[in-house]
């Protein structure tokens, strides 16, 4: 864990020096912009990983009807079903653990904050990172609506931090469980909602936010800080991938089209969709021309009557 404390303490410590100048250096609201700042700083690098997440949960989505047809030809042999599977998953570049990859790397990175704060209240005086004691002390001192950073609303009596780590594990669960519906309900089709992918994606919609919201209430308040802005984040920057590249057959898609159509009419102009629509449209008309030319130009069979005629 020593490299991860260098660097969260090194992003922490940047931020509380400028947040420290306008708030005070022990100011609870200072510390508070720092922990927001820092994971705002980890999203922004873990948007790469995002991008593949995105792209291997449409893929899941996508190929769920041909993974459904490999479980109807092999369900009786589990080992084909499992090699056919995994094969399907490569030709369409499918990674099914991609979708779990930004969570599970911000775990790390969430373990060492909650060292960071827990040490911090704790013995000031044991150095992590770049965290002296006199940073240690202000971290596990600062006070923000009247609670503490280091206070989890199972160590404490105070009725005010109760309230606050209560009102942080209600909106830590509350955006988790949105960012999942959200998914499931705009940018699935409907053939993937059926099935153990759709299973699957149920039961994280409802077990991830039990998870979150029992183990909650052992977090101190400055974890929750994190977690909150970290669910906040996602469920915006997934909105805003829905909205403007959706799964195609997904009810996004549509309403994209729906507006790109409205967008379209208010300036006079088409749609990419109704362009290749019509595309598609002079392509099967070329066609029909091209055989009714085919059926003129074909000579026409004489009946044996009128080639005895001939001749005479």
């Amino acid at each position: 864990m020593a490299p991860l404390y260098y660097v969260i303490s090194a992003v922490l410590v940047g931020f509380h020096k400028l947040f420290g100048g306008l708030f005070g250096e022990a100011s609870g609201t200072a510390w508070v912009l720092s922990i927001i700042g820092l994971t705002l700083v980890i999203r922004m690098a873990l948007i790469p990983l995002f991008v593949k997440q995105i792209k291997s949960s449409r893929n899941m989505q996508l190929v769920q009807p041909k993974v459904r047809e490999l479980q109807k030809k092999y369900g009786h042999d589990r080992e084909k079903l499992a090699q056919e599977t995994m094969k399907l998953y490569k030709e369409s570049g499918t990674n099914p653990f991609a979708s779990c990859l930004p969570i599970l790397l911000q775990m790390p990175i969430f373990l060492a904050l909650f060292r960071l704060i827990d040490q911090a209240a704790k013995d000031p005086a044991h150095e992590r990172g770049l965290m002296t004691e006199q940073l240690n002390t202000q971290f596990g001192d600062a006070v923000f609506l009247g609670a503490k950073i280091s206070d989890t609303f199972m160590n404490t009596d105070d009725i005010g931090v109760r309230v606050l780590a209560a009102l942080l594990v209600l909106a830590m669960t509350a955006t988790t469980f949105l960012t999942q519906r959200q998914l499931m309900s705009k940018n699935m089709p409907a053939d993937a909602l059926t099935g153990p992918y759709a299973q699957q994606q149920k039961l994280l919609l409802y077990v991830l936010p039990v998870v979150f919201a029992v183990g909650g209430i052992a977090f101190p308040v400055g974890v929750l800080f994190y977690w909150t802005t970290s669910n906040l984040w996602t469920m915006g920057q997934q909105f805003y991938v829905i909205r403007n590249n959706p799964a195609p057959g997904t009810p996004a898609a549509e309403a994209k089209e729906q507006r790109d159509r409205a967008k379209a009419e208010r300036k006079g102009l088409k749609t990419p969709a109704q362009l290749e629509e019509e595309r598609i449209a002079a392509e099967a008309e070329a066609k029909r021309a091209e055989k009714a030319q085919q059926v003129r130009q074909q000579p026409q069979r004489q009946t044996k009557a009128q080639r005895s005629k001939k001749k005479r």
